[in-house]
């Protein structure tokens, strides 16, 4: 399957090793990960050399191409919660998925219309060990089963 990895460049980025675990996780499984320039320490500064625009375009175009957005929503990012909600409203048209994961001990902190989602077309789990991380994975393969 093709997946797209929301995570913060500019927010909070405390969340980047379990980002890091499931998208090993997933490769590991045979998954192209869209995004993992997403998981380099130096993301910001790779991403500098392109602007608004080239970053919008090509990340709209991967969200449309992949069959399922993974979403580490424990950074507060608006454009993670953008990319959430774009691939949500065309997936009743495309069977596109989306998993969204967060630090449990940041429950307070995320947006309620995060883990309050409700959606055929995507699951929400908050986090905090590898065995929940791993039930992420599992929910990943398991949209690529019968959707």
């Amino acid at each position: 399957m093709r997946i797209y990895l929301g995570f913060t460049v500019r927010g909070d980025r405390s969340a980047l090793e379990a980002a890091r675990y499931v998208a090993g996780r997933l490769q590991d499984r045979g998954h192209e990960i869209l995004t993992t320039h997403l998981l380099r320490d130096d993301v910001e500064a790779v991403e500098q050399s392109r602007s608004n625009r080239e970053v919008y375009l090509r990340d709209i175009a991967w969200v449309e191409s992949c069959d399922v957005l993974v979403a580490e929503a424990s950074g507060s990012s608006y454009g993670v919660g953008f990319e959430v909600g774009y691939l949500l409203g065309r997936a009743p048209q495309t069977g596109q998925r989306a998993i969204v994961m967060y630090r449990r001990d940041r429950h307070q902190a995320i947006s309620r219309m995060i883990t309050g989602l409700t959606s055929e077309h995507g699951r929400v789990f908050a986090y905090e060990s590898e065995a929940d991380l791993e039930g992420v994975v599992d929910a990943v393969e398991q949209c690529g089963v019968g959707g």
